[in-house]
């Protein structure tokens, strides 16, 4: 672990994560000694499939995807956490573990809480409680509709749906992501991700090189976009206060 432990940069404040950010000030600062800022280095796994998960991750400028591995090594994201979330579900509902792994998808920093600490001030049944919970019913949310796009919407629209939810958790609009990574996120073929890229990069929507993706017209995007963006985004805007997703 000691690896992702910051060095001599300045990390982001702990309420740019905007869970942390809507807490209580006494809640707040109850927390705020016990919050420990790391770095996520992109490609690093937060957590892998069955390991016991000693800490919660909120993510303040970095990106986590949320992925269930095959047993031949074919994986598919389930949702994507910035931000507006947490990572390590599994610890404050009680189940420790989980069948997914969790890998950072886009390098930045994040706050990281001792699993225990965490599940004490949960059981206090407050403010912490409220906002998991809310945040929760949205992840779920994004799980499903993730798994629905999957299963009936074109390569393009679900690289469209990626690419939106991913801009919605960085402050730019360049994304730092290989067709390999793409295609391992979205369960698909890396040939099926450079006729999609290809496509819309040649229609002006995106540029892409050398790993890097920049959006050059975000409105037709979301035009090409398929249904699911706007319900996970909705659902965010819904549930949990300045949301990413707003």
């Amino acid at each position: 672990m000691e690896k992702i432990l910051l060095q001599s940069s300045r990390p982001p404040t702990a309420k740019q994560n905007h869970l942390l950010a809507a807490l209580p000030a006494a809640d707040y600062e109850r927390l705020l000694p016990h919050l420990e800022p790391v770095h996520l280095p992109l490609g690093w796994a937060v957590y892998e499939s069955g390991t016991e998960q000693g800490y919660v991750y909120f993510p303040t400028t970095g990106i986590v995807s949320l992925l269930y591995v095959l047993e031949d090594g074919f994986s598919a994201e389930t949702a994507v956490v910035g931000y507006e979330g947490v990572v390590g579900m599994a610890l404050f509902m009680g189940g420790e573990t989980t069948p997914s792994r969790a890998v950072v998808q886009s390098a930045g920093y994040a706050y990281r809480l001792i699993g225990r600490l965490l599940k004490e001030e949960f059981d206090r049944g407050g403010a912490l409680q409220h906002l998991l919970l809310r945040y929760t019913q949205a992840l779920i949310t994004q799980m499903a509709q993730t798994a629905v796009c999957n299963r009936h919407h074109s390569v393009e629209q679900q690289l469209c749906r990626s690419l939106l939810l991913s801009l919605d958790r960085l402050p730019s609009n360049e994304l730092a992501m290989t067709q390999e990574l793409i295609a391992n996120m979205l369960g698909v073929r890396r040939e099926g991700v450079t006729e999609a890229a290809g496509k819309l990069q040649a229609e002006g929507l995106i540029h892409y090189s050398r790993g890097k993706i920049s959006v050059l017209d975000r409105p037709m995007l979301e035009a090409r976009v398929c249904e699911c963006y706007a319900v996970v985004k909705r659902e965010y805007g819904r549930l949990l206060p300045n949301s990413a997703a707003n």
